[in-house]
Formats: C-alpha cells, structure tokens, sequence
C-alpha cells in the first residue's frame, strides 16, 4: 500500500496529539489502531514520545482476524469479553492517559455475518465497556478519534479504482478535510474551534425549547431538555484543565434531546456502517420518544437488532447541526465511514446522551438524568439525515419559532 510522504504522515500525526488528545508532558497514551496502519501508528508513537509522553500502549486489530473470528466462534464465544480487557481500559482511564483512537475498516467487514451473533458481541462490548465508556462521555479523560485509509475502505468510496489509486485518493481528502494539507494545521483547527465555539454559544443562549425538521421524508419535531447545553469544536476535561477535539474531523455542533419528546418520522440521507454492515434508505417513526415503527431497504436486520439492544437504544441521545456547506459534504463522496459522514450532514443518534450536554449531567445518577429527559444506553449510533433540503425551526420559550436552518444551511448569524 502506498503511503504519503513522512512529512505529511509527521503533520497528521502532530495534529492528532496536539489538537486531537493534546498529549500532555509525562502523560501515558493508550491507542488503539490496525495493523494495517502499523506504519503511521509507530510514527504518532514516535512523535509522542518525542513530546514527553510517560508511555504509549497500542492495542491492535486485525480486520481478516476479526472477521474470521465471526465465522468460526459461537455466538456465546463472541458475547464474552475477557476481564483483562476490561480492566485495561479502566487502568488507563483511571490513571489519566489521554486515548486516540486510529480507526480504518471495510464497510463491508461482517457482510454475510449472521447478524443476531454481531448483535450479541457489540451489546457484551458495550455492557464491558460502561465504566470506560463513562469516562470518554463526560469527559473526564481526553479522548480523539481520527482515520487512515485501507485499501478496501478506499475502494469502497473509489470503485473502479486500482488499490494504490483508491488509497491515494482517499489520503487526499483526508489530508485536506483535517486540514493537514495547510502550512500550519495546528493553527487552522484553532481558527476552525472558534467558529463552533460561536455557534455553539450562540444556541446555549437561544435554549430553544424544540427544534421541528422538515425535509422528503422527514417531519419531525424533538423537544429539547430545560438546562441542555450545547457543544461542539474543543472539548475540555472535566476540571477545565486540558482542551481537546474528541473528533477530527468534526463539523458539528450537537446537545441532547429530551429522550420523552420526540415525534414523526425521520428519513436517513446517507448509509449508515454499523457492525461491519451497511444499513441504507431508512426511516424511523417516533412516537413520545421511542422508535415505533422503521423501513430500510438495505440491513433492514441489522437496524432491527440495533433498535433491540436495549430501551434506550430506541430513543435519542444526540442531535447534531451541520452546515450542508461542510467540507465533507462539498466533497460529494459517501464515506461509510461515521466519523466522515456524520461531519458532511446534520445528524441524530439513537442510545446514549453524552451527560454533559445537560447542566450539571457529569454529576447526575441514572434516575436524575432520565428525570431530566437524558437518555441512557449501551449504544450509541449517530445516522445521517441532513441534506441541502432540510429545514430546521427552533421554538423559544415564549412559543416563537424562528428559522435555525433553511435549505441545509444556517439561517442564522453567530457574529
């Protein structure tokens, strides 16, 4: 597979530990990546010793042994996640490490898979992971979550191309969607937070009571929780201390909704990749929050076990506003890939609320957050729904509605 020259692997992979996880003097990095990647992970590892880093742990995967893994494994092997694994992370966790996450798969990684044995491992992951996974959702740890191409994926969104090309290509758009391809990416991911910090704070103010979408196949209104709070851009560690970005890319500003209020029906714009399968031209039908009903005419299976892994994962956890005018969505090209997709097109999510989209979320229990309409699950699945169609209102308190988005686009100013 051909790669592109160090230099630019070099910027990438500064980027990802100075604006990503923003790697501190003397602080341990755990990542997780592919040994497809092997080549750019030694160099991020390199780097962060470099800046001081105390330690670097790499977890490895393998797609030809994960899929393989599903084939031949029974269903209860699948489902049990060996405590070792466990208590890694939370060691990490627990002892402050900053964690990137290196992500590259096939779409296409399970298809074929019997897809009640997908569902059975990623619900006993996520029941493995809550303790963890309580630690990257309220920030209590930085966290960043960046992609490399692999050949399969890169052929994916470049069929017809050879292997070498298709990379290439896709390396290409990366570079420039993150911004590597400038002089100073560092500085152009500052400039970059600043305008989703003004919209972010600009929404905080408005605290408008529900937004109400309207695009082909989509009419949907979601109540928003009294004291939610918008983010979005840079994210900081729970004592204020360390400014990171969860994600890169990211063009989203996003809160929680309220998990009871939410009613109509909702069309998705772009496939969606879960569990190594693609689920494509659905919708969902919600009635006081919970998915009722639901069409898709790809992965109709996979959706279904995704909706059943819990109660929650039939409600909201996140919506997300995104300019139709995104880099990724002026690319034209279809990732399948959530971490691109979801930053080319406004978004929701079924399963999980991130507690600090809520006021004081970080230091709620289970009941105080559901009594404030926060959701909990053990997924949490962002699909995209947002297209240079779509119409966004948001009610004020006082019952007013005024346009937030008009044509994919927003409507309103944040200077």
């Amino acid at each position: 597979m051909k790669m592109p020259s160090v230099e630019k692997l070099e910027k990438y992979a500064e980027l990802a530990l100075r604006t990503g996880v923003n790697l501190q003097d003397g602080q341990l990095l755990m990542i997780n990546s592919t040994i497809a990647g092997a080549e750019f992970t030694k160099i991020v590892a390199r780097k962060a010793f470099e800046m001081g880093a105390k330690d670097v742990h790499i977890n490895w995967g393998d797609d030809e042994l994960t899929r393989m893994k599903y084939e031949y494994a029974d269903q209860e092997t699948l489902s049990d996640v060996p405590e070792w694994q466990k208590q890694q992370y939370t060691y990490f966790a627990e002892q402050g490490a900053a964690i990137l996450s290196i992500r590259s798969t096939d779409p296409d990684l399970l298809k074929g898979i019997d897809a009640s044995k997908v569902a059975a491992a990623t619900k006993a992951r996520s029941e493995a992971m809550a303790k963890f996974r309580d630690y990257t959702m309220n920030d209590r740890i930085q966290w960043s979550i960046i992609s490399i191409p692999i050949p399969k994926w890169a052929q994916k969104i470049f069929p017809g191309e050879s292997e070498d090309r298709a990379v290439e290509k896709l390396w290409d758009q990366i570079f420039s969607i993150v911004r590597v391809d400038r002089e100073n990416p560092v500085a152009a991911w500052e400039e970059h937070n600043q305008t989703l910090i003004k919209a972010r704070e600009y929404l905080n103010k408005k605290q408008y009571q529900k937004l109400i979408y309207k695009a082909p196949g989509t009419d949907l209104e979601v109540a928003l929780p009294e004291g939610h709070i918008w983010k979005g851009g840079p994210s900081k560690t729970v004592n204020g201390a360390v400014q990171f970005n969860p994600n890169m890319p990211t063009e989203e500003v996003f809160t929680a909704p309220h998990k009871y209020g939410v009613d109509g029906t909702v069309s998705s714009t772009k496939p969606l990749n879960y569990g190594g399968n693609v689920i494509d031209n659905f919708s969902l039908t919600f009635k006081e929050g919970k998915v009722v009903d639901f069409t898709a005419e790809e992965g109709s299976e996979t959706l279904q076990h995704l909706l059943d892994t819990d109660e929650g994962s039939r409600r909201l956890g996140e919506l997300a506003l995104v300019a139709h005018e995104s880099p990724i969505s002026q690319s034209g090209l279809i990732f399948y890939n959530t971490l691109y997709d979801e930053n080319a097109s406004c978004h929701l999510a079924l399963g999980k609320a991130y507690p600090n989209n809520m006021t004081g979320g970080s230091d709620m229990s289970a009941d105080e957050l559901d009594q404030h309409g926060v959701n909990d699950s053990l997924s949490h699945v962002d699909f995209m729904m947002g297209s240079g169609e779509l119409d966004i209102d948001g009610v004020l308190a006082d019952g007013t509605t005024e346009p937030v988005m008009r044509k994919g686009s927003w409507a309103i100013s944040f200077e």
